[in-house]
């Protein structure tokens, strides 16, 4: 797939997503705006499109790079511990500072999310069994126990509506005011493609990079902190999106190979409008309600991620 016609559909899913809402806003409105659809437009539409363009091309990335560094096309932060150890830092957050601004529970969930997702990567290091199925398996079980711990402080505090309603993924609460922290994934973005490369050279392994000249662990650790933030910043603002990170790199992987810098704006474009499209679809199906993004991509995104175990299974044969 051509990167021009990412960018068109992009566009065109973009103005799409403007116009569609309660409140009846037309494309022929624009040339005849009343105050009421202008604070709709800025308040509400605008925000929610930037926000789902940011944390489709974040998230993606995240699971591009955690692939990339593994070595392992079904690794994500979905399937690393690294979303759960977010939660379970939300949850520390929210009980030892109740009052805290957005911007301590950031940091107090990026150090659980850094945290679990190292303590991932040295499971990783041991496991001498490295079938490509084997490892997102563990990375599950991981996450599984990192979130039973959350499970039962949030249950034992009275937490538990709050913390599933609170993380789950939906765009609909996205307001002027309420999103900006999707910003600092920007910059991460850009650091994501000026190490590009040397992400690809540590993803040929630790003796093959070292021997080329590479700082291998200083790499990673910028790969996984690029990670472990982004994926913060996406569940504290937006909730959590499943299979966002697991599947776009394997699709733009089909037909563009391993190369992470000839990749990244590729599954960047197609991240968002994957997740556009997905958002559009779910306040189409009931309108005027809508069905929540965490729910939209969890269904697209598990079908697409059989057929990569089917398509992985027949080339084996």
């Amino acid at each position: 797939m051509k990167k021009r016609y990412l960018v068109v559909a992009l566009i065109l899913l973009s103005f799409v997503s403007l116009f569609i809402g309660v409140k009846d806003i037309s494309p022929w409105d624009l040339f005849n705006l009343t105050d009421d659809k202008v604070q709709v437009l800025w308040i509400s539409r605008i925000p929610r499109l930037i926000s789902i363009i940011i944390a489709g091309i974040s998230m993606s990335i995240a699971g591009l790079i955690m692939q990339q560094l593994t070595r392992n096309k079904f690794v994500s932060p979905t399937t690393a511990g690294t979303e759960d150890s977010v939660r379970f830092g939300i949850l520390v957050s929210l009980l030892v500072f109740a009052d805290a601004s957005s911007w301590v529970k950031l940091l107090v969930a990026f150090a659980f999310a850094l945290f679990g997702t190292f303590v991932f990567m040295k499971i990783l290091e041991r496991i001498k069994f490295k079938d490509s199925i084997f490892i997102p398996l563990v990375g599950l079980m991981f996450g599984n126990i990192v979130g039973s711990i959350t499970t039962f402080f949030a249950y034992k505090h009275d937490l538990m509506q709050n913390m599933s309603a609170w993380l789950h993924g939906d765009f609909s609460t996205i307001m002027k005011g309420s999103y900006e922290l999707l910003y600092i994934s920007i910059p991460l973005v850009i650091i994501a493609y000026l190490f590009a490369n040397k992400f690809t050279i540590a993803g040929m392994g630790e003796e093959f990079a070292i021997n080329l000249g590479l700082n291998y662990k200083h790499v990673v650790n910028i790969g996984l902190v690029i990670v472990a933030c982004v994926t913060s910043v996406v569940i504290l603002t937006v909730g959590t999106i499943p299979f966002l990170g697991l599947i776009i790199p394997n699709l733009v992987t089909i037909y563009l190979g391993d190369n992470l810098k000839k990749s990244l704006s590729h599954t960047a474009l197609l991240g968002a409008v994957f997740v556009l499209a997905c958002d559009i679809l779910g306040r189409l199906i009931i309108f005027p309600y809508e069905i929540s993004i965490g729910l939209m991509v969890g269904v697209i995104g598990s079908g697409i991620f059989v057929y990569l175990l089917m398509r992985r299974k027949a080339y084996e044969q």
